[in-house]
């Protein structure tokens, strides 16, 4: 063999390596903020079945993958290419940013909190259609139309957070594992969703199992147990979605405070999550941070629920009045 033959060869090796290093590092920074993202994306699975909700079984899977192309697009062909020009040209604004996201999960998960325990007339952020749909295509649309304007919401909070992840990153691995953690969020939580949505056809069709043996009616209790419990299942997830996002919401802020030399509530909760975890373990010490983090979130979006229903939301439907009449 000869010597430039073997250079070359030499040559590829160090490429490769070079290539899985890249690959392990884009990989290592993706999962890293894709965490960070827990939150909005438990959230973002509990709140997409509602839209499926009074369609016919065989348009419930199409309808979700329309609105994952819809979620797509918004993360990939809108917010990621904002992403990188705020991090191109004003990166001192990324932490201001999160922490208004922060704030609207805090918010979001209050508000729910706060129904649950002093209900009143229903209220919501989201678009509401506004439309009488005259057939069965058009309220198809519209609800699809509603499903992607609140993923907008939710995918602009993920892509928010991934860039905060990696603030010293080169812009194309920036934009790299903003696509990684856009598209890898969206197939996961839309794929969950299309199972969700469509367990209780499965636990009905085994609820139907012929077979009179004993392995038949397991398998016949098993699919009435699927069916009962689906709705008690989606009832935790957005308990869970919304301890989530008031967790994830609150330690926003207490960072985006910290990095303002504000620290000393960061600084409270990071101290308690050192004693739990020296009294009671590693995992104790995570749930007492994320308690605390959740305790500060939840004061923090209480607050905030005057302000939105009394300043912002008014404001928000005034200038939708006049966009319309212009």
């Amino acid at each position: 063999m000869s010597v430039g033959l073997v250079a070359l060869l030499d040559d590829i090796a160090a490429l490769a390596k070079v290539a899985a290093a890249s690959l392990d590092d884009v990989a290592s920074q993706a999962a890293q903020a894709g965490t960070k993202a827990a939150g909005v994306v438990i959230d973002d699975a509990a709140v997409t079945p509602r839209y499926v909700v009074g369609f016919a079984a065989a348009r419930e899977v199409p309808i979700i993958g329309k609105i994952a192309i819809g979620s797509l697009r918004n993360k990939l062909l809108i917010l990621l290419p904002a992403a990188l020009i705020l991090s191109l040209l004003l990166p001192q604004a990324i932490t201001p940013l999160l922490m208004i996201g922060g704030l609207y999960l805090c918010y979001e998960g209050a508000e729910k909190v706060f129904e649950l325990v002093l209900p009143h007339a229903a209220h919501s952020h989201e678009a509401e259609l506004e439309t009488v749909a005259v057939d069965a295509r058009t309220f198809e649309d519209q609800k699809v139309a509603s499903a992607i304007k609140t993923d907008f919401i939710l995918s602009a909070e993920i892509m928010a957070i991934t860039l905060g992840a990696v603030p010293n990153a080169s812009l194309g691995m920036q934009a790299i594992v903003l696509a990684v953690v856009g598209v890898g969020i969206t197939i996961g939580v839309y794929g969950a969703v299309a199972l969700i949505v469509k367990a209780d056809d499965f636990g009905l069709m085994l609820s139907r199992y012929k077979a009179p043996s004993t392995p038949g009616k397991l398998i016949r209790g098993l699919g009435r147990g699927i069916v009962q419990g689906m709705p008690w299942f989606l009832k935790g997830l957005g308990v869970v979605g919304t301890a989530a996002m008031i967790w994830v919401g609150g330690g926003i802020v207490l960072h985006g405070f910290e990095q303002f030399g504000l620290g000393g509530a960061a600084h409270l909760v990071h101290d308690f999550s050192e004693a739990a975890e020296h009294a009671a373990g590693s995992a104790v010490g995570w749930l007492a941070g994320a308690a605390g983090s959740g305790a500060f979130g939840l004061v923090l979006g209480g607050l905030m629920i005057p302000i939105m229903s009394h300043c912002v939301s008014p404001l928000w439907r005034r200038a939708k009045l006049q966009l319309k009449s212009a």
